[in-house]
């Protein structure tokens, strides 16, 4: 069955979501510059099939583990997108590996602000991973078009975020990789990118870092600062908000400091900015994990200030 708007597959792709895997642990053999070759492609076309009953529309974007796809799904009669490993790592027994930890994650972990997956092909020519397809842009998008955004935006954000932080521990779950790239934009908006998520047990037992440099909480950076756990979710929340509400980063590199985070506080926040809130992110990024709030009480933090955010009134704010 074709799938309706076909045609569209030929217009520019939305910003892609989900594709950005430069959380690649230190030590992986695809990271850091002039590590590996460029990576692979598998160089699909419009109506090239990955799976029976499931063909490709165009590619969205990649990293260097994944191709991610729009893709129209037969059996779903949908849109929806996957994720492909590399050509290179089709056959390689941890990748694969990975791809089913994801997928398993994303199919036992049910909220209303986490991406959804509906299937994990790991066997087969193309190992791949069917997740829903978002159509907002990322905060990250946002921020880059337009510098630091209005707290009525954020705020809301950052309750929604920390109500999925919450969950997850719950659950037994830590995301590992809160960003402003991991947040699309929506009603409500979308944590995305479970690739290196783990449970707590697997989280405290790492030993080299996970995630991405400038939100990563300083025992993601060095386990001279503890076990990892719910706690660096909150502290790569509270740098992504951060990051919304001034327009930079929290924590900027300073020649070859790879982790500035381990010794510095994060910069200042704009004036704008209320103190209860500045205060509440400077608690959720202490450098030791046992004085940052949970999630549920980050959450409790922000809820005063978004019900103090001005309401819309026909057009207007009030």
């Amino acid at each position: 069955m074709s799938p309706p708007g076909a045609a569209d597959a030929t217009q520019p792709a939305p910003p892609p979501f989900g594709v950005d895997d430069a959380t690649v642990p230190l030590g992986d053999p695809l990271a850091g510059p002039g590590a590996a070759p460029p990576p692979a492609s598998w160089g699909f076309a419009e109506g090239d099939a990955i799976a029976p009953g499931r063909t490709v529309l165009r590619l969205l974007g990649g990293g260097r583990r994944y191709e991610v796809f729009l893709v129209w799904d037969d059996h779903r009669l949908a849109v929806l997108v996957a994720k492909l490993l590399r050509p290179e790592l089709a056959g390689d027994p941890a990748a694969l590996r990975e791809l089913v930890r994801e997928g398993d994650a994303l199919a036992r972990l049910a909220h209303p602000v986490l991406v959804r997956g509906f299937d994990v092909v790991a066997g087969g020519r193309f190992p791949h991973l069917l997740i829903e397809h978002l159509e907002g842009p990322t905060l990250r998008d946002l921020v880059t078009r337009d510098g630091a955004l209005p707290l009525e935006q954020v705020l809301p954000i950052g309750l929604h975020v920390a109500s999925a932080l919450h969950y997850l521990a719950a659950e037994g779950m830590v995301h590992l990789d809160v960003k402003p790239d991991n947040v699309v934009m929506g009603a409500p908006p979308r944590l995305i990118d479970l690739s290196v998520t783990r449970t707590v047990a697997a989280a405290a037992r790492l030993r080299r870092p996970v995630g991405t440099d400038g939100y990563m909480a300083p025992e993601q950076c060095d386990t001279a600062f503890g076990p990892v756990g719910p706690e660096a979710d909150v502290f790569g929340l509270a740098a992504t908000l951060h990051h919304a509400v001034s327009g930079a980063r929290p924590f900027a590199r300073d020649g070859d400091q790879r982790f500035p985070q381990l010794e510095r506080d994060p910069a200042p926040l704009p004036r704008h900015v209320p103190r209860e809130l500045a205060e509440l992110l400077h608690a959720a990024m202490a450098r030791e994990a046992a004085a940052r709030p949970t999630a549920a009480e980050f959450a409790a933090g922000l809820e005063p200030l978004v019900a103090r955010l001005p309401r819309p009134v026909l057009g207007r704010r009030r």
